[in-house]
C-alpha cells in the first residue's frame, strides 16, 4: 500500500466525492480577466512581467507593462485550444479567450492542474470549450492528498521532463561528437605521404538535372518517388511520376544546391524540384570514391555571400586530400556506422517522447483513480 491509499483509508474510508468544476469553484472563486487586446507584436524576450496566452509554451513572452493578473496560484485554460497551464505568480492576459481559475479552501490549484488534465476530454475543433469543462467531474480529496498528489505527479513530471529535455542535447552532444570525429579522420595535412591533394571537379563529374525535374507537384504519401531539394528540407513529397526517374539505388549521387552549397548524400530513387542544383557522381570509383568525397565535403568552410551559382566557378576548384582506395573504405565503414547512430538516436527523438509522456499519462491516471462515494454531490 502507497502512501496515498493509506492515507486515503485513514482520512476518507468511504471513498472520494466527484464534482463538477463548476460547482466546486462558483462564482467567487472563479474569475475571467477581459481581453487585455495585447498583441503578438508586444511580446518581447525579456521584461517585467511574463505573458500568456493560448498558445503551447507556458510563458508566450514578456512585457514592461502594468501586470493584469495579480500574484497568486492560477489554472488557466483556452477557451479555443484547449491547453491548460499553471501559473504561480502574477501575469499579461495575452489574448482574449482565458479562462482563468482561482481555488478556495477546498481544492489546491496545482491539484486542480492535474485533476483537469488527466479527466478533461478534448472536444470538437472551432468551439468555446469553458462549457465543457466546467461540467467535468474531478475527484476530491482531502487537502493532505491532494498535496501528496501534487508532489508525487510533479516529481515524476520532472522526471519525465529532464529526460525529454535530455534527449536533444544527447543529440547534440554526439553530433558533434560524430563531426570531430569526422574531421579527425578526414583531416590529412599537406605533407603526408600516400595523399593526393585534387581539385573536386578532378574527382567528380556533375550533371545538369534537367531531365530528372517532376511535372506534377501534387505530392502524395500513397505516392512510391521522393522529390528532393537539396536544402534543409530534402524530401518535399512524393510523386506518381514514373518515368525519367533517376537510379540513385543503382549509383548514388551527391545533389548540390548550386546557390546556397547545401547538399545531401543519395541512394535511392529520386525526382528534383528544380534545375538549381548539380548532381555529382565520381569520375573513377577505383581511385576517388563518391562516399568519401561526401565525407570530405562536409568539412569544408566554404561561405556563400552573393546569390549566383558555385560550383563551376568556385566550389569545384576546392582540393581535397585523397588517400589511397583502402584507406577511403576503411574511413567511409567507421563513417557510416557513426552516422547511422546519430540518425538513429534524431529518428527515434519523437516516438522516446510520445513513450515518456504517455507513462506520464498512465501514472497520473493511477494516481487520481479514487474510489467514489455511492452518493455524488458536494464535498464532505
Amino acid at each position: 500500500m502507497n502512501k496515498i491509499e493509506r492515507m486515503i483509508s485513514e482520512l476518507c474510508p468511504d471513498g472520494v466525492s466527484f464534482v463538477k468544476i463548476g460547482d466546486v469553484l462558483g462564482d467567487k472563486i472563479f474569475m475571467v480577466v477581459p481581453p487585455a487586446k495585447f498583441k503578438k507584436e508586444k511580446y518581447q524576450k525579456s521584461g517585467k512581467y511574463p505573458i500568456i496566452d493560448q498558445g503551447q509554451s507556458d510563458i508566450c513572452g514578456y512585457t514592461d507593462e502594468e501586470c493584469a493578473v495579480k500574484a497568486g496560484e492560477y489554472v488557466i485554460f483556452g477557451e479555443h485550444t484547449e491547453i491548460i497551464k499553471y501559473h504561480n505568480g502574477g501575469f499579461v492576459q495575452g489574448a482574449d479567450g482565458l479562462k482563468i481559475m482561482n481555488t478556495g479552501e477546498y481544492l489546491i490549484a496545482k491539484y486542480l492542474y492535474h485533476a483537469l488534465k488527466n479527466f478533461y476530454k478534448s472536444r470538437s475543433k472551432y468551439e468555446r470549450h469553458w462549457k465543457y469543462i466546467i461540467q467535468t467531474f474531478i475527484p476530491i480529496p482531502p487537502i493532505e492528498v491532494q498535496h501528496e498528489v501534487v508532489r508525487m505527479l510533479d516529481k515524476f513530471d520532472a522526471l519525465v521532463n529532464d529526460i525529454v529535455t535530455g534527449l536533444p542535447a544527447e543529440i547534440v552532444a554526439r553530433k558533434k561528437q560524430y563531426e570531430y570525429y569526422r574531421n579527425q579522420l578526414i583531416g590529412f595535412s599537406n605533407t603526408e605521404e600516400n595523399i593526393k591533394w585534387m581539385k573536386l571537379d578532378e574527382v567528380l563529374n556533375y550533371e545538369q538535372p534537367t531531365k530528372y525535374i517532376v511535372k506534377n507537384t501534387e505530392y502524395d504519401k500513397r505516392f512510391l518517388t521522393p522529390v528532393l531539394t537539396a536544402g534543409k528540407t530534402f524530401v518535399l513529397g512524393y510523386t506518381c511520376e514514373q518515368e525519367n526517374i533517376y537510379k540513385g539505388s543503382d549509383r548514388p549521387v551527391i545533389i548540390f544546391d548550386d546557390f546556397t552549397t547545401a547538399f545531401h548524400w543519395v541512394n535511392f530513387d529520386f525526382k528534383v524540384k528544380s534545375s538549381a542544383m548539380k548532381l555529382l557522381c565520381a569520375k573513377d570509383e577505383s581511385k576517388a570514391l563518391a562516399k568519401f568525397i561526401y565525407y570530405s565535403m562536409l568539412v569544408i568552410n566554404y561561405e556563400t555571400s552573393n546569390h549566383e551559382r558555385h560550383w563551376i566557378s568556385k566550389y569545384s576548384q576546392i582540393s581535397i586530400p585523397i588517400p589511397p582506395i583502402e584507406v577511403q573504405k576503411r574511413i567511409v565503414k567507421i563513417l557510416d556506422k557513426f552516422d547511422a547512430l546519430v540518425n538513429d538516436m534524431v529518428r527515434e527523438f519523437p516516438a522516446e517522447i510520445e513513450a515518456r509522456r504517455k507513462q506520464y499519462e498512465y501514472y497520473r491516471n493511477k494516481i487520481l483513480s479514487f474510489c467514489e462515494k455511492t452518493v455524488q454531490g458536494g464535498i464532505k
